[in-house]
């Protein structure tokens, strides 16, 4: 077997993810060879920096400037996408497929929006596409999902699967910050864009989720009808208040099957503090799993970075090396379950969305204030788990009440909160976030 040459890769992009798949696949390549059967070889790289990417191989590899000088290369076997985004990397990531040439790609954002047309390309073409590196960095969530826990019947994930919103919101419990200053100094190390939209917008979660929620369930991509919020209208003192009451605020993707479909949200929500997902600091990642067989299971790690990621590629392409002459059908698909068997299983609107709350109202300190809010959430069946009531900081004319509830539809919150809101005594806009016990 080992006197078999190398198969040949091609990278697209040699960043920082890429650079760290070169550095990791030269220093352990004679471990990687006693585990895939035959040595993989970085033979070409694509960059519009040759000057960098030269910096990067030496004399190992070809440099080319042009991505589809790799995919006409007929002595490549497989080709590492690692360009980003959805425009230039999906005509690529097609036309690779196209000329049969195996994909492994650490895209989420191309994924979780055009997965369904990449992966019926790939099947048609008896190729795989490979995805780990796409959700959660080095911590192998897709095949602890698609093949470990292959016998359960996933009940929800959870996950903080963005290290940029993870560190900022740690930064602000920490420090009391607010959250402007908080992302400027997460800027300032570097865990942040110069534009930070898709982090702190929760859109890179949402793609991470939007993808979990396809194996977990069973069913297509559908990133479009994912809700996402994300954590720029988070305060200070509600972080502070969740923390008084045993709580800690994460960005979380939560993906959770129901009787009338799927829920499919990325979202600040409370976490009980004694949770381990809860204390998960700084820009670490962690995605927590429940299966009806296995219970609850929790994968942490390092969900971005250089050789973390790069951990996750190389997974990838040891995976597409040992199946490379197998039958397409002995192969593990690519969203767990046999293409002609992904469910219809709609994607609920988060209207339905069955979930606890955490409100804070500011209201005038006056008799019969509290009654009359308990009584709207009583009239709309939403039971009481908890209320503190604290000086607002704005003289004693005001107090800041906050509440948790149980669990109740979202819509029927809604109803609520118009209520609440337009009662003379509530004097600034209801703040409210969901609260999920993860037990």
């Amino acid at each position: 077997m080992n006197s078999m040459k190398p198969i040949q890769v091609g990278l697209l992009g040699i960043g920082t993810v890429g650079s760290g798949t070169f550095k990791v696949l030269l220093c352990n390549q004679e471990e990687i060879r006693r585990r895939a059967g035959r040595g993989i070889a970085i033979t070409m790289v694509a960059d519009l920096d040759t000057a960098r990417a030269q910096a990067v191989v030496g004399d190992s590899a070809r440099v080319v400037n042009d991505a589809r000088a790799v995919i006409a290369d007929p002595a490549i076997d497989i080709v590492v996408e690692l360009i980003g985004g959805y425009g230039i990397a999906r005509a690529l990531v097609l036309e690779a497929i196209a000329a049969g040439k195996h994909v492994v790609t650490a895209n989420k954002a191309l994924l979780a929006v055009h997965g369904s047309e990449i992966f019926a390309a790939a099947r048609a073409k008896g190729v795989i596409v490979a995805f780990e590196a796409a959700v959660a960095g080095g911590i192998p969530i897709i095949k602890a999902l698609r093949e470990g826990l292959t016998a359960n019947r996933i009940e929800w994930v959870a996950g903080i699967i963005n290290g940029t919103t993870n560190f900022i919101l740690s930064e602000m419990r920490a420090k009391g910050l607010d959250f402007a200053v908080a992302l400027a100094e997460a800027q300032a190390h570097g865990y942040a864009e110069a534009d930070p939209t898709f982090d702190i917008e929760g859109i890179d979660a949402a793609h991470k989720a939007t993808i979990m929620s396809a194996i977990a369930f069973g069913i297509p991509v559908q990133f479009e009808k994912a809700y996402v919020e994300g954590i720029v209208a988070l305060q200070a003192a509600d972080i502070r208040y969740a923390e008084q009451l045993g709580y800690r605020i994460k960005l979380l993707g939560i993906t959770r099957r129901r009787k009338a479909g799927i829920e499919l949200r990325v979202h600040p929500t409370l976490v009980p503090a004694q949770r381990l997902i809860a204390n998960v600091e700084g820009a670490m990642n962690a995605v927590v799993v429940q299966g009806d067989a296995v219970g609850t299971t929790l994968y942490y790690g390092k969900g971005a970075g250089s050789e973390p990621t790069a951990s996750a590629v190389i997974a990838d392409l040891v995976d597409i090396t040992r199946l490379h002459t197998a039958d397409p059908d002995h192969r593990v698909p690519h969203l767990a379950f046999q293409p002609g068997s992904l469910a219809s299983t709609p994607i609920l609107p988060i209207g339905d969305v069955v979930t606890a709350f955490y409100l804070r109202l500011v209201v005038a300190d006056e008799a019969g204030v509290l009654a009359r809010i308990t009584a709207i959430l009583a009239e709309h069946a939403i039971s009481i788990d908890a209320v503190l009531q604290r000086e607002s900081g704005e003289g004693e004319k005001q107090t800041d009440l906050i509440i948790l509830t149980h669990d109740t539809v979202e819509g029927r919150m809604n109803l609520a909160l118009a209520q609440m809101q337009a009662l003379p005594t509530v004097l600034a806009p209801i703040v409210r976030i969901r609260k999920e016990e993860l037990n």
